[in-house]
């Protein structure tokens, strides 16, 4: 059973984008093409190289923002204001899925490598304001990101999250392998699995995972 594999869990830690909401609804397209011209506007360069350097950054350090920082000394506050400056109107409201968070047992939290400010406004968007104890973004962790453990040990001690009765909820599975290594239960919200030890459970229904724990 998979309740079972929860029974003493008291922290609750999710990612923020395709994870509190579905992929399908591409918010993060939007975002991606703020990126793109971001990139271009700043290093004077054509589509095709800003978004390979986009991609290439974000397999590379984490996030195209942190090879920004690290390559070209880039502005966090800057970056993060310009490509966040989107439509949250296409994100619809999901009740079920507020109950089955609200009714979990203790901590809660939202941990993404966005900002906190854009967090809230997803998390308005989607109805689930108010009901998590915390919201971090990148910059509490001093915009080191996800996947690099560092950033996860930052967060979690500021939180002063007990990471041993602890479980995170991401989309991307390379961001679970350092929750699973610090003693987490992992699971991995996407639409297909993916292999790997660090990785406890899938689902490709967060409401519907949610909803056997109770």
């Amino acid at each position: 059973m998979v309740s079972s594999s929860f029974n003493g869990v008291r922290g609750w830690v999710f990612d923020l984008d395709n994870t509190l909401y579905p992929p399908e609804i591409r918010l993060f397209d939007q975002i991606e093409k703020r990126m793109v011209a971001f990139v271009m506007q700043e290093l004077k360069v054509d589509h095709a190289a800003a978004n390979q350097l986009r991609r290439d950054y974000w397999a590379t350090y984490g996030t195209t923002l942190a090879g920004l920082m690290r390559k070209h000394d880039m502005d966090p506050v800057r970056y993060l204001q310009d490509v966040h400056d989107i439509d949250f109107s296409v994100i619809a409201p999901d009740p079920e899925l507020r109950n089955r968070i609200s009714n979990l047992p203790g901590r809660k939290i939202v941990y993404t490598n966005g900002s906190r400010g854009y967090a809230h406004k997803v998390l308005e968007a989607r109805g689930l304001a108010g009901i998590f104890d915390a919201v971090y973004g990148v910059e509490n962790a001093n915009y080191q990101p996800k996947p690099e453990r560092a950033a996860f040990e930052h967060v979690f001690g500021l939180d002063g999250l007990d990471i041993s009765t602890a479980a995170m909820f991401e989309d991307d599975p390379r961001n679970l392998a350092a929750p699973y290594a610090m003693g987490m239960r992992t699971v991995h919200v996407a639409p297909a699995p993916h292999d790997a030890p660090f990785i406890h459970h899938h689902t490709d229904n967060l409401t519907g995972f949610l909803a056997q724990l109770s």
